[in-house]
């Protein structure tokens, strides 16, 4: 079973942004996290959601705890993950 770090890429499952990609940049508390697309990649902006609203795919981008938009995008192009980490349609929730 997989579990949260920093630099696991995951799908937003809630929301405006629901089935569109991010990458966990820190932990604020056991339950919230800090988020980022980015927002140029993704659509996704940096932000805080709760655990419960995301979901692991099991890809991890190699990234600093806080890092950087541009820092994550870099890590991203590294990774080879551009392609799949870019803006999708919008899932139904």
């Amino acid at each position: 079973m997989s579990t949260f770090d920093i630099g696991s890429i995951c799908v937003k499952k809630f929301g405006k942004d629901a089935g569109k990609k991010c990458v966990i940049v820190n932990f604020i508390d056991k339950s919230f996290v800090l988020i980022t697309g980015p927002k140029t990649l993704s659509g996704i902006g940096r932000r805080r959601v709760n655990l419960k609203h995301i979901e692991l795919t099991g890809d991890e981008v190699k990234i600093a705890s806080g890092a950087n938009d541009e820092n994550v995008l870099e890590a991203i192009k590294a990774a080879g993950k551009t392609k799949e980490m870019e803006i999708k349609e919008k899932i139904k929730t």
